[in-house]
């Protein structure tokens, strides 16, 4: 019996204390959240960290040619007159307090025109004489890594007012560079397909193919811009450095135009358009006993400069906006 009440008060007294400690260490972890939250502004790793969260934007692009049919042989040399714009639809990823990772859809357009853009001075009479032109509807994917300049520990509601960022990436577009009809073949007689557009890569302008699928890697930088706690706003400018000199059709050399069709002849060579060198039936004189300016369309003559790929430039003004943004906020703030 007085094992029995010697245990009883031993769990009794081994109850209590437990039940103190437990009570203190409730008292503990309640004082601890509450100092916690109290003292919480966004910290990583604090109360609430939400410094990884994801979004989608909207952007409205200005895109700039640079390539065989730019106004001179300069590599930064475009016709800021032939910008075209474009629009892209994007989601992103925010790993961290500096790295994103953004997938974009971009339905671009570029513009070149020998007669439009390149002067008439001995430099550049050439690409004046050659008198080719070309547009180019693009689809563009890419996936692009972005790093920011500024850190941001804070949560998706607390983060930087504003960041500098560089941004590098992959992309693959589809395109499918056309040129204008003229209005006669090479022969004089007229040509069916007058005035309409012409997709050239079917054509074999230059005797040989490429694919109208490519890749290209964008880079540049740009500042994004805190608007409120779900939207910011980014600027930014950059290039795409391509892996193809046919966005233009032009990279090469004339070839043989006894190879080509009526229509291809009429699109390969066009220097018999211009009226300072009128030709009688516009085909090179080997071919047809017509007097053409020296240089200009021949087999073997200058087109191009295949050393030198295509780049486009981008610059994109884009919103975008946290996903989540109502849960999150109802949660922590």
């Amino acid at each position: 019996m007085r094992k029995l009440c010697f245990a009883l008060l031993s769990i009794l007294f081994l109850a209590g204390v437990a039940s103190e400690s437990i009570a203190q260490l409730s008292r503990k972890a309640i004082k601890k959240n509450n100092n916690r939250i109290s003292s919480y502004r966004g910290k990583k790793g604090g109360f609430g960290s939400r410094n990884v969260y994801s979004g989608v934007g909207l952007s409205i692009n200005a895109l700039n040619y640079f390539g065989d049919l730019a106004p001179t042989p300069s590599r930064f040399s475009t016709d800021i007159s032939f910008t075209a714009p474009s629009i892209g639809l994007s989601a992103f990823h925010r790993f961290g307090p500096r790295y994103t990772l953004q997938v974009q859809y971009l339905y671009a357009s570029l513009q070149g025109s020998d007669k439009e853009s390149a002067s008439k001075d001995d430099e550049n009479v050439f690409r004046y004489q050659r008198n080719l032109s070309f547009r180019n509807r693009m689809h563009e994917l890419s996936v692009v890594a972005y790093f920011d300049l500024f850190e941001n520990p804070a949560t998706y509601i607390s983060r930087v007012g504003w960041t500098p960022y560089a941004y590098l990436g992959l992309a693959a577009f589809y395109h499918n560079p056309q040129a204008q009809a003229p209005a006669n073949d090479l022969n004089g007689q007229p040509l069916p397909e007058a005035g309409q557009w012409i997709d050239l890569q079917p054509l074999k302008t230059e005797g040989n193919s490429y694919s109208l699928i490519q890749f290209a890697v964008p880079f540049g930088a740009g500042a994004r811009f805190r608007i409120n706690e779900v939207f910011d706003l980014w600027a930014d400018i950059g290039f795409r450095y391509t892996f193809t000199d046919y966005l233009d059709d032009v990279s090469g050399n004339y070839v043989d135009l006894n190879t080509l069709s009526k229509v291809g002849q009429a699109m390969a060579y066009r220097t018999n358009e211009l009226a300072t060198y009128p030709t009688s039936g516009g085909i090179p004189s080997e071919l047809a006993g017509v007097n053409v300016q020296p240089g200009y369309g021949k087999a073997g003559d200058k087109r191009g400069t295949p050393t030198q790929n295509d780049i486009y430039m981008v610059t994109s003004i884009r919103l975008t906006y946290v996903l989540g943004a109502t849960f999150h906020k109802a949660k922590f703030r």
